[in-house]
């Protein structure tokens, strides 16, 4: 797990499952932290759509009710942090309810994206590039659904933050508030559907 230090928000399975059918928009979706201010355009449509497309998810998220709940219960002890963290935890009830929303499996879903990084690899920022490897061998996304899973990505985030965030012990609060965190995640994330599908449709005129 050793690059996971290097990533911004992990909350990658959301932005991929939000991206919809769309290879490029997935793509796109999922490199965006990576491409900062205008450089965007310098990929074609598809992949711009999917980097826009990540900018506006994490503007509506930030600013959704919802989700401010559940940052609120983190932000005494986290500060800052409290929103990474709560999108880990967003991540960790999507892969653990995963068949409520898809009907491919999480594992042949995740490796079926994997296989599509691999064909795109061109095109992916150094950055990704980086952590890649190490993405697809220990399988980030389907280790969201396990609170260990969720651990491992939390212990590594502390690390990138030098351990000044004590994120790492943020299971605590997943475990001690763990049906008001899925409650809010589920609420948020019908919305959020919604809020996505709207958007690939203007993007796509």
């Amino acid at each position: 797990m050793a690059l996971i230090q290097y990533l911004h928000h992990m909350n990658f399975l959301a932005h991929i499952y939000l991206s919809g059918e769309d290879d490029d928009i997935k793509i796109g979706n999922f490199m965006a932290d990576s491409i900062k201010g205008k450089k965007y355009l310098d990929y074609p449509r598809g992949i711009q759509n999917g980097i826009i497309l990540h900018r506006a998810i994490d503007y509506y998220t930030d600013t959704h009710p919802v989700f401010q709940q559940s940052t609120s219960r983190l932000f005494e002890r986290y500060s800052h942090y409290n929103g990474i963290i709560a999108d880990i935890f967003y991540d960790h009830f999507l892969a653990s309810n995963w068949s409520d929303y898809s009907k491919t499996p999480l594992e042949a879903y995740t490796l079926d994206f994997y296989n599509l990084l691999r064909q795109n690899y061109a095109i992916l920022p150094p950055k990704v590039k980086n952590f890649m490897p190490y993405m697809i061998e220990d399988n980030w996304l389907l280790s969201y659904a396990e609170v260990k899973g969720i651990q491992q990505v939390l212990v590594g985030m502390n690390n990138r933050t030098e351990r000044k965030s004590g994120m790492h012990n943020a299971v605590e609060e997943l475990e001690e508030y763990y049906e008001e965190f899925e409650m809010e995640f589920r609420e948020f994330f019908k919305e959020a559907i919604i809020f996505s599908k709207k958007k690939i449709r203007e993007l796509n005129q």
